[in-house]
């Protein structure tokens, strides 16, 4: 599965896409007040992305296990040292509303964590190629 994501920023306007295979989403970024780049910076989204992926990682593996889930909240953050340094000391908390018993959710939310793929891609360092595109 192919995921991609396309930031479009001119002084024309600012658009935001997300793709998985073939299908597209169009997503509300709102630009700087200034207009050059997002409101909302890239280390907010790998925190979103944490989130996100957790969050529907849970309801995922709470189906394939038969656990009942009314609700979730996952909250990631990470502290960012400076310009052109990596994040650090990146956690991410998360409760799960559910008639299950407490033991249960406590498995769940660590086999969950073994799953997340965001949370593995992080976690194993895979390296960033930037491709030059042809004028």
């Amino acid at each position: 599965m192919q995921i991609t994501a396309i930031v479009t920023n001119s002084a024309a306007g600012h658009d935001v896409t997300v793709r998985t295979g073939d299908s597209a989403q169009l997503l509300r970024v709102p630009p700087k007040s200034a207009g050059k780049g997002s409101a909302i910076n890239g280390g907010e989204f790998l925190m979103l992305a944490l989130a996100t992926c957790y969050c529907n990682d849970l309801y995922r593996e709470a189906e394939r296990l038969g656990i009942p889930i009314d609700g979730v909240e996952v909250e990631a953050s990470a502290e960012f040292p400076g310009v052109g340094l990596a994040a650090t000391n990146i956690t991410y908390r998360a409760s799960v509303s559910s008639p299950a018993a407490p033991s249960v959710l406590a498995q769940l939310l660590c086999e969950t964590d073994a799953v997340a793929e965001v949370h593995n891609t992080v976690r194993a360092g895979v390296p960033v190629e930037l491709v030059r595109r042809q004028a």
